[in-house]
């Protein structure tokens, strides 16, 4: 059996994990040491949170109104 998984080795992988991307064996180790680690799952689900505020913003900075106001905030820094 795979040794347990540290959390520094969790925080390296949180990435491929949210992006489904460790082998079916890793995302075991990862998944038991989450389940067993208080902050390292609290971490995983700030990651996870914060991954989908940014999917949020970035569709709303593509809304027509959003980026009007957005251009005159900018152009405004540029004239103060």
């Amino acid at each position: 059996m795979d040794p347990e998984l540290t959390c520094r080795e969790l925080v390296e992988l949180v990435t491929d994990y949210h992006e489904g991307a460790l082998s079916a064996g890793e995302r075991e180790r990862f998944e038991a040491h989450i389940a067993a680690c208080e902050s390292c799952s609290v971490y995983v689900e700030q990651i996870r949170t914060t991954i989908e505020l940014t999917g949020h913003t970035r569709a709303l900075e593509r809304r027509p109104e959003i980026t009007a106001l957005l251009t005159m905030f900018r152009d405004y820094r540029r004239t103060v």
